[in-house]
């Protein structure tokens, strides 16, 4: 196996997985083996009101069942508050992170007076102290910047950080590390060069190598796949009836292999299933030309 190429799939333990998040784990975990890299899982479990007792375990049964195994101990990122000290303590060493003490209502009306969308924070608090709340959410500072990258899926992304996100959270005011700061911490310590994960998160990439730069670490390249939707079109989650697994393991692979755009494979195997779907995960993301690719060439 090439120590090369790093990929993760990080699910939240909020309920049992699902189609979406079994797409989502099979192109990661599809990517890794079609360059034959190294695949870990990675929990994101900062946020316990959200947690499920239990569902970290299910989660990773419930991969190993499908044939998604990490190659290295799966890593909480509950237990890892060091490093996100350590990279907030940088934020705030270089003045780029400070306290709000904003509500949702007073965000919303100080959009509303600078003419930007709701929910895009102008910096109402960069330059007052926090007050008298005692624990402020914390905000990096954005700069009049667009950040722009190539994904391998959707081709050239650019967003204006102050116009389109503006100084955006790192620590929450009732404690948590936002999750922003900690999945650029943990890709940097683990050494993921490649993230292949849903097209909702696209929009949270500009934010995500802006994070990057200023610590000073790598970044890796992106490929956002499309997001399962439910009948009404709305993403396929919790909080919109998503179903778990059931327990056709070969029936829910075909189905996840179609909808990231993968011709019928009908092995008769999982193992088999898996094989063949790797080598046709290799000739359309890893031998051929990706979109990103292709623009490139075209200048």
């Amino acid at each position: 196996m090439s120590s090369a190429y790093r990929g993760r799939f990080a699910p939240s333990p909020t309920g049992p997985l699902h189609a979406g998040s079994l797409a989502a784990a099979l192109a990661s975990w599809l990517d890794a083996r079609a360059q034959r890299g190294t695949w870990l899982v990675r929990i994101e479990d900062l946020d316990p009101p959200r947690e499920v007792p239990g569902a970290t375990e299910a989660i990773v049964r419930t991969l190993a069942r499908f044939g998604l195994e990490s190659d290295e101990p799966v890593v909480l990122q509950s237990r890892r508050g060091a490093p996100y000290d350590a990279a907030f303590a940088r934020l705030r060493a270089a003045g780029l992170a400070y306290p709000c003490t904003c509500s949702r209502k007073d965000i919303e009306d100080a959009a509303r007076a600078a003419g930007l969308k709701t929910g895009i924070y102008p910096g109402t608090c960069r330059e007052r102290p926090a007050g008298a709340r005692s624990r402020p959410a914390w905000r990096v500072r954005v700069p009049d910047v667009t950040v722009a990258f190539a994904d391998r899926a959707c081709g050239r992304y650019a967003q204006d950080l102050a116009r389109e996100v503006g100084d955006f959270v790192v620590r929450r005011a009732d404690g948590p590390w936002a999750y922003q700061l900690a999945v650029v911490v943990d890709d940097a310590e683990q050494g993921i060069t490649d993230v292949v994960r849903g097209a909702d998160l696209l929009d949270n990439t500009p934010r995500q190598i802006f994070l990057q730069r200023a610590l000073g670490l790598a970044t890796p390249r992106y490929l956002h796949v499309p997001v399962v939707t439910n009948e009404r079109g709305e993403k396929l989650s919790k909080q919109t009836g998503a179903r778990a697994l059931t327990e056709d393991v070969r029936g829910e692979l075909e189905r996840a292999a179609r909808h990231l755009g993968l011709p019928h494979i009908g092995a008769d195997t999982r193992d088999a299933f898996l094989m063949r779907a790797i080598e046709l995960w290799r000739e359309r993301w890893v031998a051929g030309p990706t979109i990103a690719a292709e623009e490139a060439s075209r200048g």
